[in-house]
């Protein structure tokens, strides 16, 4: 019997390698006829565990690490030279794949940050389509900014740090200039030519989907449709409600635990993802901030890396050291602090009421998900403008801060912080009561029946009538 295989490209970093896996496991059991196949490229910062499967139709392919000229930064030209040097392993993996004839090539879906390997696909003759793990909002304005650039001559340092706002058809209000990624305006390392460079790329596609559904989004999931854009499916929210993200089973069960003598919808849960860490200024006032508020909290706080070096945040080893002097001692009663944080048991326990969240667009819909409040404190990548719509386009969230990147200087007080504590855990708040509504849809969609269980039909039906008749075969 012939087998229909498709073939999956994520950005190898786990929270794009999450979300891979988890909507292959949706196509795989919503249509038997197609097995999957991840590759998984070896990023130099990211140590990747925990990725496997129960599912006899999906396998994972690791390649071999390579070469690519070291730098201090995560730049767009290293990105690029990363992938580039990644794309004749991938050639031949895809080769040793297809060479049984019982196996028919379907496509390749690949990361919006691996749109390099479109070129791959298109040796083998299979169409591609795009996996977009942020939210439809910020794909429009990718597309509307890249057309403005290449064809009306925006020059995007307009916007630089600036209150000049711009009409996006994807959102319903005006963007301001300081929400636009940071990237967007780094010129020198090539990240505003990265962006550029995979945008144009989205539009070669068969189809783009999308880890959102149109009951969130649906302002800009119909900004997207009828235009010159590929086929949209809005599939989301696709969540890994079961992997960590690092840490240990013990650390896990103490917080837990602590968690589970507190009153339900109690605690603020502090947490800014991956790479989410603070100097020492800032971290003294998110401490009295806290302490002033008055109500429970889980922080989890990080040890910035090494300056010019390019890792990840990590735990402290004497967390005294840089927090207010008694700080511990006076909050023992109603607060912890903790390094790593098992994020979704966190969110998904009753006695978390609210989430002040970095906004990247995992944490967002995990949020959603369990319907947990949140406070927007983006720090990096596509986050400022996820806090901006959460706040000002869906009124699903409440202000800390929507503008504030880590390269700048800026503090956020300690007022500014307990004011937007006293916002988040407001039981009455019109917030609080949109989030519970969003909970239950954002349940209802991934059945049968629901816009996102239909969307994802509807992208199996489009790619099985995409797939070659005749499949183009390399020689050895």
């Amino acid at each position: 019997m012939e087998q229909t295989e498709l073939v999956f490209i994520p950005f190898p970093m786990i929270g794009h390698l999450a979300s891979a896996l988890e909507i292959a496991k949706l196509i795989t059991e919503r249509d038997p006829r197609f097995s999957i196949t991840i590759i998984i490229m070896k990023y130099p910062l990211e140590s990747i565990d925990g990725m496997d499967t129960d599912s006899d139709s999906i396998r994972f392919v690791t390649l071999p690490p390579v070469e690519v000229s070291s730098s201090t930064t995560p730049s767009g030209f290293f990105l690029s030279e990363f992938l580039k040097a990644n794309i004749p392993i991938v050639r031949d993996a895809i080769h040793e794949l297809t060479r049984s004839n019982s196996v028919r090539l379907a496509g390749f879906v690949v990361d919006m940050f691996c749109t390099h390997m479109i070129d791959v696909a298109d040796e083998f003759g299979v169409p591609s389509y795009l996996f977009f793990t942020s939210s439809a909002a910020f794909l429009g304005f990718l597309l509307h900014l890249q057309f403005l650039h290449d064809y009306e001559g925006l020059d995007f340092n307009e916007f630089k740090d600036s209150d000049a706002e711009l009409d996006v058809p994807s959102f319903v209000n005006s963007v301001p200039g300081k929400v636009f990624p940071s990237r967007m305006f780094d010129k020198e390392s090539g990240g505003a030519e990265m962006l550029l460079y995979h945008t144009r790329r989205f539009r070669e596609v068969k189809g783009i989907l999308v880890n959102t559904f149109i009951e969130l989004e649906s302002h800009a999931v119909r900004s997207l449709s009828g235009s010159t854009v590929p086929a949209v499916y809005p599939v989301g929210p696709i969540l890994n409600t079961r992997m960590g993200s690092g840490g240990g089973q013990r650390d896990a069960s103490v917080i837990m635990s602590w968690l589970d003598d507190q009153p339900p919808s109690s605690v603020v849960f502090l947490c800014f993802g991956s790479r989410g860490s603070f100097g020492a200024d800032q971290i003294k006032e998110i401490a009295h901030g806290l302490e002033h508020s008055g109500h429970r909290f889980l922080w989890s706080l990080r040890q910035p890396p090494p300056k010019g070096k390019m890792d990840f945040p990590s735990d402290y080893e004497s967390i005294e050291e840089v927090l207010p002097e008694g700080f511990l001692h006076r909050t023992a009663r109603i607060g912890k602090v903790i390094g790593w944080a098992p994020q979704v048991a966190v969110l998904s326990h009753s006695a978390v009421g609210g989430f002040v969240s970095h906004c990247g667009w995992n944490s967002t819909l995990e949020s959603v998900w369990y319907g947990v409040p949140v406070a927007t404190w983006p720090i990096y990548a596509e986050q400022q403008i996820n806090a901006f719509q959460m706040v000002k386009d869906l009124g699903l969230a409440v202000e800390i801060k929507i503008d504030y990147n880590k390269d700048r200087d800026h503090v956020v007080s300690a007022h500014e912080i307990e004011n937007g504590l006293r916002n988040l855990m407001n039981t009455n708040s019109e917030v609080r009561q949109k989030r519970k509504e969003m909970q239950k849809i954002s349940r209802r969609v991934m059945i049968d029946g629901g816009s996102s269980h239909f969307s994802l039909g509807h992208f199996i039906e489009d790619m099985v009538a995409n797939i070659p008749c005749k499949q183009q075969r390399r020689d050895t």
